[in-house]
């Protein structure tokens, strides 16, 4: 089974800096385009950054100039670096990575569990 598992949210005051991450884990072949969603109490989940194979990213309006996504296949890893957060940045912040399980075989759509990330004084 493949997992996905995000860590880094926690509590900061604006202005601040967290760095999300989010493993892979479990039997896979390959992972293709990867990306950050969060979601606020009652609001729809948006995307907020997504990375491809080759490095391309993609950004939100929101985030541009302060966010940075990035990944590092050996460790089947990406990240999510947030600098000078504001109070609109509070959601629950979830991976989702597009993986190939073997070798000829479909890419599939996995999702990690979430973590919170609360920007407050």
């Amino acid at each position: 089974q493949v997992q996905l598992v995000e860590s880094g949210g926690g509590l900061v005051q604006p202005g601040g800096s967290l760095r999300l991450s989010c493993a892979a884990s479990g039997s896979l072949f390959n992972i293709y385009n990867m990306a950050w969603t969060r979601q606020a109490p009652g609001k729809q989940r948006e995307l907020v950054a997504s990375i491809t194979r080759d490095d391309s990213t993609n950004y939100a309006d929101s985030v541009k100039g302060r966010f940075t996504i990035s990944r590092d296949d050996a460790k089947n890893t990406v990240y999510l670096q947030m600098n000078s957060l504001k109070p609109e940045d509070t959601a629950v912040y979830y991976c989702r990575a597009y993986i190939q399980r073997a070798a000829y075989t479909s890419i599939q759509q996995y999702w990690g569990q979430g973590t919170q990330v609360t920007v407050s004084s």
